[in-house]
């Protein structure tokens, strides 16, 4: 027979485990985003200082 505990005890432990992988997926590709957005905002500078005159 098989108890209610044991079954809510596992779920709870998948949940658990799920969760963080969701977790760290999520801070990889929010940091990634991030990466990309600021390597576009620094070519985005680059081009305009070098179309202003060097005096």
């Amino acid at each position: 027979m098989i108890n209610i505990g044991d079954i809510l005890f596992q779920l709870f432990g998948i949940l658990v485990l799920v969760f963080f992988i969701a977790i760290i997926v999520f801070v990889a590709r929010s940091s990634k985003k991030r990466k990309d957005q600021l390597d576009r905002i620094e070519e985005k500078l680059d081009r305009v200082l070098r179309q202003i005159p060097k005096e």
